[in-house]
């Protein structure tokens, strides 16, 4: 069986920046927290999804503005997020899958610097997705108190190498090192060039490098004409100027992302049935 992997970013785009969405939830300052102390923490060293996690880190507990937070709560949290998914979603996910031939398959995953819990509150994740990679947080006494995984943009491109190696996420959360497994390139699941990345430019240039370089298809997702968030504004902060193609997070049929993506999926499965000699 081939399998096409459609992998994409989370936030701003499958859905609004759902870590802005949580700390306005508690009414926090998001315009300071993403343009001045994280910004600052980077100054002092800080990687830039470490600096955002010692951040909320620092708003968790009795009397701070994030409370007791918990992982429970924020899958809860995620949960309520359902109804912010940009147009088109859940039914692109459908539409790609009816692509696929009676030996290929299409799968969905998440690669992103977010948080796990949130992302895997939600309903349509649990449905479509085979698979997520985010930042960890553990608790102490039912409590957020460390980070356990932090998906800075650079290691992002290790989950691509895993989605391609065909290791589960159970199997790599234990064993990190798995991903250094020597796997004849013949023997890997999801070849490069069969996978389509999609996410926001300012954050995913190495998996666009390591997924084009490689024959797959990568897509740029940005609002050039949206007023600017906290968050893209400390995106800004970091960009190195790289230019990227850019496409607004829209996912119907006649939107010109959801069109891209439905062609992209359909040229693949035809490229793969060609070669196997199924048409």
């Amino acid at each position: 069986m081939a399998v096409i992997a459609v992998v994409f970013d989370f936030d701003d785009t499958l859905l609004p920046d759902s870590t802005t969405a949580l700390l306005l939830s508690h009414g926090i300052d998001t315009t300071q927290f993403w343009t001045e102390k994280a910004p600052g923490l980077v100054a002092r060293g800080y990687d830039p999804p470490m600096a955002y996690l010692r951040l909320m880190l620092d708003l968790v507990g009795e009397g701070q503005p994030l409370g007791p937070l918990s992982n429970a709560a924020l899958r809860d949290f995620g949960a309520t997020l359902d109804s912010t998914f940009f147009r088109g979603i859940p039914e692109v996910f459908d539409d790609l899958r009816a692509l696929a031939s009676r030996d290929i398959s299409v799968e969905f995953y998440i690669v992103s610097s977010g948080l796990y819990e949130v992302i895997m509150g939600s309903s349509i994740v649990k449905e479509h997705f085979s698979g997520v990679y985010a930042c960890h947080l553990d608790e102490e006494d039912g409590v957020l108190r460390h980070v356990k995984r932090c998906v800075t943009f650079t290691e992002k491109t290790r989950f691509l190498f895993e989605i391609n190696k065909g290791i589960e996420p159970a199997h790599s959360d234990t064993n990190p090192g798995l991903v250094n497994a020597d796997v004849a390139a013949a023997d890997r699941r999801v070849p490069f060039e069969n996978m389509i990345y999609a996410g926001d430019g300012l954050t995913d240039i190495p998996c666009f490098s390591l997924v084009s370089k490689n024959g797959g298809t990568a897509f740029g997702i940005f609002e050039p004409g949206k007023v600017r968030s906290a968050k893209k504004a400390f995106q800004e902060f970091l960009k190195a100027g790289r230019v990227v193609s850019s496409h607004a997070p829209r996912f119907g049929s006649e939107d010109e992302l959801g069109a891209l993506l439905r062609a992209a999926v359909s040229s693949r499965v035809t490229a793969l049935a060609v070669r196997r000699g199924s048409v």
